[in-house]
């Protein structure tokens, strides 16, 4: 058996060698990162660091932490403490001391007063604080309105309508004085409040208004005041216009002829309903029946007669007990038995 060498192809289908064509590649340098190379300060700081005091050092810690912009919680816990308001410990005897009223400087306080006279309260008790307490700022304030009437004689009326009936209000720096002295005033009833304390000892304690309520009052009387305002004016134009009517109807002729024809008739009496003055049973001590007015068909005994006048004295029994009227000759007729 014969052994050599046998030719090999990397194409089995190809008796050629196959041939290789250049390609073209972009030529690029490679750069391999390097690290940068940082000074070592950790061991000359700590060499430093050995050569220096205690005291040097912790200096140093201080200022650099200062040159830090680090967040400080120190200043703010401060300011915190200082917004904070102390607690305050009291005790129940300290709800009962009105002097702490003071505290709140002056506000507005609602006394209680008569429902109807309570204008007239107001004002007498603004002249006991001028001349009791001149030191004493104050205001008293009686909502109302002024209502305005027309008379008959054609003068025109103005009267007070309390908004608050019973209620007076009050400005002033209250304290236990000012509060003892209000209460003793003449048509004061006390304070509008609540009641403090316990079981041992229990006041009425004023509650002061806050301004938002007293602006809406002051509010709400102007309103009011301009409503009456504006229905008396448009009253006062109808009784305007009435006016001129009945003078227009005073210059018809005829009318006012009718009109005292018809008082005189109604004076004149009926001829068929009796009279007293005719009547010889009107005797003191008679009995009589009322046949006209409030006392009618009433029966009593005649006291007094008095021809001139043409009064006639009747006790009438009413609940038990005899009571005197005067009354007119023509409204009693005499009883037979």
């Amino acid at each position: 058996m014969k052994q050599g060498l046998l030719s090999w192809s990397p194409c089995p289908h190809s008796l050629f060698l196959p041939t290789f064509y250049p390609i073209p590649f972009p030529m690029t340098h490679l750069t391999i990162p390097t690290k940068p190379i940082f000074p070592i300060k950790s061991a000359l700081e700590s060499a430093s660091e050995t050569s220096l005091t205690a005291r040097e050092r912790r200096q140093m810690r201080n200022e650099r932490r200062e040159s830090k912009p680090t967040y400080n919680w120190k200043e703010e816990v401060e300011e915190r403490l200082i917004k904070k308001p102390k607690k305050k410990y009291k005790s129940w005897t300290e709800d009962l001391n009105l002097d702490y009223l003071a505290l709140l400087g002056p506000q507005w306080w609602v006394v209680r007063v008569s429902r109807v006279s309570g204008h007239e309260t107001a004002e007498r008790l603004a002249r006991a604080l001028v001349r009791n307490h001149p030191e004493v700022e104050f205001k008293v304030y009686a909502p109302a309105v002024q209502v305005k009437r027309i008379l008959k004689n054609g003068s025109i009326s103005v009267k007070p309508k309390p908004l608050f009936p019973g209620c007076v209000f009050l400005r002033c720096v209250m304290n236990k004085e000012i509060h003892d002295f209000i209460r003793e005033c003449e048509g004061v009833g006390g304070f509008i409040g609540s009641k403090v304390g316990n079981t041992k000892k229990q006041i009425n304690k004023p509650r002061p208004v806050s301004t938002n309520d007293m602006e809406a009052i002051f509010r709400q009387a102007k309103e009011e005041q301009k409503k009456t305002d504006e229905a008396f004016e448009e009253e006062q134009q109808g009784e305007g216009t009435d006016i001129k009517a009945n003078a227009a109807s005073k210059d018809v002729p005829g009318t006012s002829k009718s009109k005292r024809r018809s008082r005189k008739a109604s004076k004149t009496p009926p001829s068929d309903q009796p009279t007293g003055r005719d009547d010889k049973l009107l005797l003191p001590g008679s009995t009589v029946r009322v046949i006209s007015g409030s006392f009618a068909e009433f029966s009593g005994t005649l006291k007094e007669l008095d021809c001139k006048r043409g009064v006639a004295t009747v006790g009438f029994t009413l609940f038990g007990k005899e009571t005197l009227a005067d009354l007119d000759v023509s409204e009693i007729v005499g009883e037979t038995e």
